[in-house]
């Protein structure tokens, strides 16, 4: 497997500059002559196509849901990141680039994120053109506000909206496509497999979910925007549909899988209330610029939030981070919570929380301020909990969230399949080890609107428009390969439930592979994802048929990718013997409890290749350089 990140020569402030000179363009009136399927609606799928249909090229869209504006990115809630410096705190592409860089613990591509960073500028103007309404001050102008792992004010916000409103500007741009005739949209289809031709993505296989109807499309170029899988771990805030599915298929066709064991754990999700609960919700990091969080001091208090008094309370982030105090970054956040709750200072019920208090906030602001700020936040949380955190403090957990891992992509986000894209959350290029708060919306817009429709480009001058016909041998392969695991998963007539399994395997990848890591541990979920894997296939119970609408079909394949992915995703973790961002190996961390890194041995990208289900897979190495940001120690002290 080749590696060629194709990162730009010069100072680093000029590679975007520089490389949209040096690629080949296609001639306005050829553009309509490609095709370009995009995989996922989100703002980096639905962003891509209605830019790419703006500009002339034949888009076809496929999502599983039922519209393209129930797409994840709705559920994004605090804020996107943009260094507009509108408050004039020091703010500046390099600050913003710097954070990124810094807040991912040295493990991303200094050339992407430099980027990212130079893009969000233009992010902004984007969404104000489309009506997004993000929040204003008096006067009228964008607010701002903080988000964890910076000491500036850079996030722009709808209210606890600001996902759900920035999808419905993208999606009037889309449908704006759609009635042009450029882009189609086909709502309900799940993609199955990549259609690779010679090394080169040609198309994909895929099925209605309402017929059962398996069938084949072919373009010029196929881009993956399919989110994150952290229902690898079954509990996370996910919703129940998002899955590993596209990219692991695209993985089990030749493209790279890099950093898979990079999983985000965010520090402020309402805690689980039983062992049968099957959906976990997030609260908004947004929160936290506004609410303290805090413990009894005492061990094993069960004193209500209320009778415990100011000094026997214990504001641990505000004690161990006093520059950052409750903004710190969600990686280090996440382990102090839990450390909290493993030495007997949980809250609730179970014991299993920490407080988010806003008694000071609605002391020094009034209820009516945070009442505007977060209001929707409070009523979805007293919904589900039957608290009024106006009266009494938020609980709140870490939770599996983002992704920082996912396909390996070159600066034109282009995968190790020639011809395959990846975008957004699906890649794995900008975050490294931890995802600073209010940036998956950044990375979203930014590869949809601004980057993949431009880099794209490169690749289709070089190629024949419309080569390959749905009749192609590669397409009746790769629909009979598709066909045969469906059989196969209806065959099996089990006793055991989809969701049984998919449960009894997030807990062998939470307790092993989630907030922290030992290579023992790692070792032996490895063997038990094998044995459970086999299981699997000789017990899962699908109900239906494949030859109509059938969830329970669905469900089958999805998990069984996760059963195969899990494996990978431990593989990297038991490699990387290091502690960095998110990924926290306990056998590497410092006098005070933090992550150590070991950059002359690990400052790399892990990029594996598939070698076959229950095979060890081969891992290829991305050096990776930091010539801008100088490697430190990371610290929020």
């Amino acid at each position: 497997m080749e590696l060629n990140a194709k990162i730009p020569s010069g100072p680093i402030d000029q590679h975007w500059t520089n490389h949209q000179f040096e690629m080949k363009l296609v001639n306005p009136a050829n553009k309509r002559k490609y095709n370009v399927i995009v995989i996922g609606s989100g703002l980096a799928g639905a962003g891509a196509a209605a830019t790419m249909g703006e500009l002339g090229y034949n888009v076809r869209v496929y999502t599983y849901n039922d519209s393209a504006r129930r797409a994840h990115s709705i559920a994004a809630q605090g804020g996107i990141n943009a260094a507009k410096n509108y408050q004039n705190d020091g703010d500046s592409i390099f600050r913003l680039f710097y954070d990124t860089v810094k807040g991912g613990d040295f493990r991303s591509r200094e050339s992407n994120v430099y980027r990212l960073a130079e893009v969000s500028l233009n992010i902004i103007d984007q969404a104000v053109a489309q009506g997004v309404p993000f929040a204003r001050e008096y006067g009228g102008l964008l607010a701002n506000r903080s988000f964890g792992g910076a000491q500036v004010s850079r996030t722009f916000y709808a209210r606890g909206q600001t996902g759900q409103q920035l999808l419905l500007g993208c999606y009037q741009a889309l449908q704006k496509q759609v009635h042009a005739g450029n882009v189609k949209v086909f709502s309900r289809t799940e993609m199955m497999d990549v259609v690779v031709v010679d090394g080169v993505a040609k198309g994909v296989v895929l099925r209605d979910l309402v017929s059962g109807r398996i069938y084949s499309d072919t373009a010029d170029a196929v881009v993956l925007a399919t989110g994150g899988y952290s229902n690898v771990f079954y509990l996370s805030t996910n919703a129940k549909g998002c899955n590993v599915t596209a990219a692991w298929r695209a993985h089990r066709k030749g493209a790279g899988f890099a950093n898979p064991c990079f999983t985000q754990i965010h520090p402020t999700c309402i805690p689980p209330s039983g062992e049968e609960q099957s959906k976990l919700t997030l609260m908004s990091e947004s929160l936290r610029n506004d609410g303290r969080i805090w413990v009894p001091a005492k061990e094993g208090d069960t004193r209500a939030a209320g009778d415990i008094p100011e000094g026997e309370r214990d504001y641990y982030l505000e004690r161990f981070y006093p520059s950052f105090g409750n903004l710190s970054p969600r990686d280090i956040s996440s382990r102090r919570a839990k450390e909290m709750v493993d030495t007997g200072h949980g809250v609730g019920e179970l014991r299993n929380g920490v407080y988010l208090d806003f008694a000071d906030a609605i002391s020094r602001l009034g209820e009516g301020a945070i009442r505007e700020r977060y209001g929707n936040l409070f009523s979805m949380y007293e919904k589900i909990t039957g608290e009024d955190p106006y009266k009494v403090p938020m609980r709140i957990y870490p939770a599996p969230h983002y992704t920082m891992g996912g396909l390996w992509v070159d600066y034109n986000l282009q995968t190790t399949v020639p011809g395959l894209f990846a975008t957004g959350e699906a890649n794995y290029s900008d975050h490294g080890a931890n995802r600073l708060g209010a940036s998956a919306l950044m990375q979203g817009m930014a590869d949809g609107y601004f980057v993949m429709p431009l880099t794209i480009g490169d690749w289709l001058a070089r190629v024949n428009p419309g080569d390959t016909s749905t009749d192609h041998a590669a397409c009746k392969d790769a629909e009979r390969d598709v066909k045969e695991k469906m059989d196969r998963l209806l065959a099996v007539a089990g006793k055991t439930s989809v969701d049984s399994f998919h449960r009894r395997l997030g807990k062998i990848m939470w307790d092993n592979c989630g907030m922290s890591r030992e290579a023992s541990g790692l070792k032996g979920a490895i063997e038990e994802i094998k044995v459970l894997r086999d299981e699997y296939w000789q017990d899962v119970r699908v109900l239906g048929n494949g030859e109509s609408f059938n969830q329970s079909l669905e469900k089958a394949g999805r998990v069984a990718d996760f059963m195969e992915f899990a494996e990978v995703m431990c593989y990297d973790a038991l490699t990387r013997d290091e502690s960095c961002g998110a990924h926290y190996r306990v056998e590497h961390v410092d006098e005070e409890g933090e992550a150590k890194r070991d950059d002359e041995n690990f400052a790399f990208s892990s990029v594996w290749e598939f070698k076959g289900v229950g095979e060890e897979p081969a891992l290829h190495k991305e050096p990776l350089t930091f010539e801008n940001v100088p490697l430190s120690t990371r610290s929020y002290k």
